[in-house]
């Protein structure tokens, strides 16, 4: 059964754990979502200081089926929890919640929840359906406003004067929304919501971001060493109007080279691919290389 709350408070015992539904959002969930995180959460407390807990959480949601559009199940935007379900993006902001909670020493559902809401929602705050990350360089920018994340673009001085190995940029023209509002549900007949997020656009258009390209992906952990595991990989693509159109953990593999993990549509759940990450983006024309994200230590 889904519950949804909004601006009360819910108890529920698992073991000696207390789980508090927050008041702060409306929020959608089921219990068996609130039970996972607190498990998980207890399961990241025990882990030694020198754990990667980005890859820990990660590899704890292998196997969850993928499913697509998983917080478009309400007709006004609320929190969405849901760790049955996950696509790309989600699976990336339960994970970044994931390991903020364990770093605020709780196991408490409403902590985490308070932390999904900071890593989904621009500058951290749910206010409406155009508040929403909708685009994954808004995403980048907002948690990197918070100190949550930083994106790792490389540095001059290459013989080649650029940025190596990000050699390529992409100069951001997001218009997809606001493009296709009829293929969004909730910009249907919604004037301001769709003016909202035209103006969103509007204020990441015309940045110039650095990215590794497809080419560079097969060389060596040493060439790439600025690619960490646990890194958020944000693939860059060419379809019009957009900037990702996936993302990932980087995982550095035992051949030495880079996989992704990722809930990919193609397996239908959280996979790390047997494939390196260069064969995978072969088989994906559109994809252009990967922008490098990774999540900050302890503050």
């Amino acid at each position: 059964m889904t519950m949804k709350f909004l601006l009360n408070i819910t108890f529920l015992t698992l073991s000696a754990s207390l789980i508090i539904v927050p008041e702060a959002s409306a929020l959608t969930y089921q219990q068996s979502d609130s039970l996972a995180v607190v498990r998980l959460l207890t399961k990241g407390k025990l882990q030694p200081a020198s754990e990667n807990l980005t890859l820990f959480y990660a590899h704890e949601l292998l196997e969850k089926p993928y499913v697509g559009k998983t917080l478009e199940v309400n007709p006004k935007e609320e929190l969405a929890v849901n760790l049955r379900e996950l696509d790309c993006t989600t699976l990336v902001e339960n994970v970044l919640a994931l390991v903020l909670t364990t770093r605020q020493h709780s196991t408490r559902f409403n902590d985490f929840c308070r932390n999904l809401e900071r890593v989904r929602y621009r500058d951290g705050r749910l206010n409406g359906y155009a508040s929403r990350n909708h685009y994954f360089s808004e995403w980048i920018l907002s948690n990197e406003r918070q100190g949550f994340v930083t994106e790792i673009q490389g540095k001059e001085g290459h013989s080649r004067g650029n940025y190596y190995p990000f050699v390529d940029a992409q100069r951001l023209n997001c218009i997809y929304m606001s493009s296709h509002p009829d293929r969004y549900p909730m910009l249907k007949g919604d004037v301001e919501a769709l003016q909202l997020i035209k103006g969103n656009e509007r204020l990441i258009n015309g940045r110039t971001i650095h990215y590794i390209p497809r080419r560079l992906l097969g060389k060596s952990r040493k060439e790439l060493a600025m690619v960490h595991d646990g890194d958020i990989l944000a693939i860059v693509t060419k379809k019009e109007g957009l900037d990702v159109s996936h993302l990932g953990f980087a995982v550095w593999g035992t051949d030495g080279k880079l996989h992704l993990l990722n809930a990919s549509q193609i397996h239908k759940k959280v996979i790390l691919e047997p494939m390196t990450l260069e064969e995978y983006m072969k088989k994906h024309p559109s994809q252009l290389g990967v922008r490098v994200i990774r999540i900050k230590a302890d503050r």
